[in-house]
C-alpha cells in the first residue's frame, strides 16, 4: 500500500534570502559552511548571501563542478571538519545543492558514498546529517526539497543516493536570484522541471497528491507559457516566480518516481569529457521516451495534453520537439558532443540506474539503444 510522506519547509518569495540568518539562527547554525559554484561567486550572489547571513561564515568553498564528483566532495569534507562548521548552505544549481548533500553525509557517516546508493539498498545506512540550507538560483533541478543526490563515484559510476535525511532542512526560493539568467540556461533548467513533472505523473507508484502537483507544474510551464516568457525576458519577475515554483513543483512530483529520460540523462552526464547539461539531455530525450510511452498510460496522456494546452490526439513528442525548437534548445544528441560509440556505455548505465525502475512499461537495452539512435539524430 502506498506510504505518503511530504517532505519540508520550503520559504518562498521574492526576498526570501532575507530570511537566511532567521532560518539558520533557528535550526541552531552557528558556524555555516558554504557551498556554492565559481558562477555563483562571479555574479554576485555568494555575496549577497553572506550578507543576508548576517555572521561570517566558518568556510565557503566555490569552486563545485557541474555534476559533482565524490573525489572532491570528500575533499571539502575535511574542511568542513577542520573549520568546525555545524550546517551547510548550498547556493546554486542542482550541482551545489548535490554537492552540499554529499558532503554532509560524509561529515556524518563513516562509509564512503557507494555504500549508500538507492539501487543496492544503502538508503537503510542513512541516518541525519547536519541542517542544510538549501538555496535555488537555477528553476530546474527542485533539489532544494529533494529526498536525494546524484554524484558521480570513484568507482566511476553516477549514482542516486535517496534518504528523507537528505532532504535539506530548510529551503529557501527567492525568485529574484535567478533575474537575468541566461536564456540557454533558463531554457534546459526548465526542462528540467518540465521533466521531472511528466515523467512523474508517468512512473506507474501510487501517490496521487505527488501526480496532482505534477500535471499543475507542466499547466504552469507550459500550458501557461511561463517557460517561454522567462527564457524570452530574463527580467520578467513573474516569469521567474512561476518557473521557480514550477520547479519546486517537480520536486515535490518526483517522490512518485522518474523514468527513462532521467536513467539516460544521468548515464550520459557521467562521461565528463563532454561536459553535458543535464537539462538539456533531458529535453533531447524526452520526446522519443513520450512516443515509446505512447499507448501505456492514455489517460495520463490525456491529462499532459490538457495541461499542455494541445489539441486531443496531438503526439506529445512533438509538442515536446516543437517546444525545444522554440527555446532554442538542441534537438540532437549528436548535436551536443555524444556519438554512436557513447551509446553502449549510456544504455548500460542507464539499465543500472535509480529511475529505470519508474517506466510505465518495461524498457530493456535494445529499447534504450533505439532511443539513443533515434536522439542521436
Amino acid at each position: 500500500m502506498p506510504v505518503i510522506t511530504y517532505l519540508t519547509t520550503c520559504i518562498f518569495d521574492s526576498g526570501a534570502l532575507k530570511q537566511l540568518a532567521n532560518v539558520s539562527k533557528n535550526l541552531g547554525i552557528t558556524r555555516p559552511f558554504i557551498v556554492t559554484d565559481p558562477g555563483i561567486k562571479a555574479v554576485g550572489i555568494l555575496a549577497k548571501v553572506e550578507d543576508a547571513l548576517g555572521m561570517a561564515p566558518a568556510g565557503v568553498f566555490a569552486d563545485t563542478v557541474p555534476n559533482p564528483l565524490e573525489s572532491q566532495a570528500k575533499q571539502v569534507a575535511a574542511l568542513y571538519k577542520e573549520c568546525g562548521a555545524d550546517g551547510l548552505i548550498a547556493v546554486g544549481g542542482g550541482s551545489s545543492m548535490d554537492h552540499a548533500k554529499a558532503i554532509g553525509l560524509l561529515v556524518s557517516h563513516d562509509e564512503p558514498l557507494e555504500a549508500y546508493a538507492a539501487i543496492t539498498g544503502g538508503a537503510k545506512k542513512i541516518k541525519k546529517i547536519p541542517p542544510l540550507v538549501a538555496i535555488p538560483t537555477t528553476a530546474g533541478t527542485g533539489s532544494e526539497v529533494s529526498v536525494g543526490t546524484v554524484v558521480t563515484l570513484e568507482n566511476g559510476r553516477k549514482e542516486t543516493i535517496v534518504s528523507p535525511n537528505l532532504i535539506p532542512a530548510t529551503a529557501i526560493c527567492d525568485p529574484d536570484l535567478t533575474l537575468g539568467l541566461p536564456a540557454g540556461l533558463t531554457a534546459a533548467t526548465g526542462m528540467d522541471a518540465v521533466t521531472h513533472c511528466i515523467e512523474a505523473v508517468l512512473a506507474p507508484s501510487i501517490n496521487p497528491p505527488a501526480e496532482g502537483i505534477g500535471y499543475e507544474g507542466v499547466y504552469r510551464a507550459l500550458g501557461n507559457g511561463w517557460l517561454k516568457k522567462a527564457v524570452k525576458d530574463g527580467a520578467d519577475a513573474e516569469a521567474r516566480w512561476n518557473m521557480m515554483m514550477a520547479s519546486y513543483e517537480g520536486a515535490l512530483a518526483f517522490v512518485k518516481g522518474l523514468g527513462g529520460v532521467h536513467a539516460l540523462s544521468h548515464a550520459a552526464g557521467r562521461l565528463h569529457e563532454k561536459k553535458l547539461h543535464h537539462g538539456t539531455l533531458n529535453a533531447i530525450f524526452l520526446p522519443h521516451i513520450l512516443r515509446f510511452h505512447a499507448g501505456s498510460a492514455d489517460e495520463k496522456y490525456a491529462r499532459l495534453r490538457q495541461a499542455m494546452g494541445l489539441k486531443p490526439g496531438a503526439d506529445l513528442g512533438d509538442a515536446i520537439e516543437a517546444l525545444n525548437e522554440d527555446l532554442g534548445i538542441p534537438k540532437t544528441l549528436s548535436a551536443i558532443g555524444l556519438t554512436a560509440g557513447d551509446a553502449q556505455g549510456v544504455v548500460d548505465f542507464a539499465l543500472k540506474d535509480l529511475a529505470h525502475f519508474g517506466n510505465p512499461k518495461a524498457m530493456s537495452a535494445d529499447d534504450y539503444a533505439k532511443v539513443y539512435e533515434t536522439a542521436l539524430g
